[in-house]
């Protein structure tokens, strides 16, 4: 297996996992879905680049464990406070668990994103330099 593989694979997950969260916060009425919001798409954007485009070079994997430590705060984000359910979600409220699993898996993803991308990154450091003819 390649060495890039389970990274890029992990990486696209968090992306599609935060915005599902994104989005299930916005329907929610928690986030605008404004203009305000062109923020958010960029750092998606970003990101999706990062980890498609430029995931062999090392500004590619740098932007991708920003995004994996991105990813691994929201949970942390959330759980400070009242706590995932109780706070801003009531327990009994539709979608509830949606909500709460798309944090949780998000977070550990994140994790396993920022644990490839160090990996990666430390790969390219102990790789000898590539030499032009």
């Amino acid at each position: 297996m390649k060495h890039h593989v389970p990274l890029t694979i992990s990486s696209l997950l968090s992306i599609l996992l935060f915005s599902l969260h994104w989005a299930d916060e916005v329907a929610r009425g928690f986030e605008p879905g404004t203009i305000s919001a062109v923020g958010g798409l960029l750092i998606l954007g970003v990101w999706l680049c990062a980890t498609l485009v430029f995931a062999d070079r090392r500004a590619g994997l740098v932007l991708v464990l920003l995004g994996a430590i991105l990813a691994s705060g929201v949970p942390v984000l959330h759980m400070t406070g009242r706590g995932l359910i109780g706070g801003r979600i009531a327990a009994n409220s539709n979608g509830a668990l949606f909500w709460v699993w798309t944090n949780i898996a998000l977070g550990a993803n994140g994790m396993l994103s920022l644990v490839l991308s160090v990996r990666a990154l430390w790969s390219l450091k102990r790789s000898p330099a590539r030499r032009v003819s």
